[in-house]
């Protein structure tokens, strides 16, 4: 289907690019397929490169921006001919930790992510439109989300934070945060709490962070956990029991200052 916006011409009588996905629904790790169709304008124009990229919204202690994550090169070095038409087929993988977009059958508030096409002629760059992508829960991840909600968690936001979580190993200069109001039975212990995956080829990666804010006689405090879910857990295994009693044991017994602070988004304190 085609599912982009005509990029930018290059001037008056340029050419033109449409990005055409197989589909815009994709999950982590799989395999996004389409093409670019270029159609050239009134001159022949020589292209050095035509390349994709996945991008992101990520928040940081100076401002928002849209970066890319990871790219693609399609073709190189070639003339496009006045009025031709090529369509140049892509596949491009998604990253295992690229943010999730969609659960719980709808659109996560405060996430976006999309494919980007650049178009690089001798004269000039155009990295053009981005065409919106939706990312879905793997199994594992949907498992954890499921869990989540029957513990009575109610989603409330989701963003992209620049930076690491010391001692977790990762790919990408950022994680994805997934915030939650808690129910009455975790309420006096927190005011929210934060999930992140770290998913790789193995599995996920689950940390928790429980968040107490400050008050006028009360100091802020946050609690950490975390969980390994393998992409293939046996079938007697309870997530959300397993949820739970992560949770309880740092409430219970977590350090303030944790083992898990962020860097470069988030810092615990």
């Amino acid at each position: 289907m085609e599912f982009g916006k005509v990029l930018q011409a290059f001037g008056v009588g340029g050419p033109t690019v449409d990005t055409i996905l197989s589909s815009p629904d994709t999950h982590p790790g799989s395999e996004l397929l389409g093409a670019v169709r270029l159609t050239g304008g009134e001159y022949d124009v020589a292209v050095e490169t035509v390349a994709v990229g996945l991008v992101t919204r990520v928040e940081a202690e100076d401002g928002d921006a849209l970066i890319e994550f990871h790219r693609a090169w399609i073709a190189a070095g070639f003339t496009l001919a006045a009025g031709e038409r090529q369509d140049l087929p892509f596949s491009i993988t998604l990253p295992w930790e690229s943010p999730l977009t969609h659960a719980y059958g709808r659109k996560l508030a405060g996430m976006s992510l999309g494919l980007r096409t650049e178009l690089n002629l001798e004269e000039a760059v155009d990295s053009g439109d981005v065409d919106i992508l939706a990312v879905h829960p793997l199994p594992a991840q949907q498992e954890v989300l499921e869990a989540i909600a029957q513990l009575g968690f109610q989603f409330r936001h989701a963003d992209v934070e620049r930076g690491a979580i010391y001692g977790v190993r990762q790919e990408l200069p950022f994680y994805q945060e997934i915030e939650f109001t808690p129910p009455a039975a975790f309420a006096r212990d927190m005011d929210e709490l934060e999930l992140t995956f770290i998913t790789d080829p193995d599995g996920v990666e689950v940390i928790l962070e429980m968040e107490k804010h400050g008050g006028l006689l009360r100091r802020p405090r946050d609690r950490y956990a975390r969980l390994q879910v393998s992409h293939a857990e046996p079938p007697a295994w309870n997530c959300a029991r397993a949820l739970e009693d992560v949770i309880t044991e740092a409430l219970r017994d977590g350090d303030p200052l944790a083992n898990l602070p962020r860097t470069g988004g988030l810092h615990a304190s």
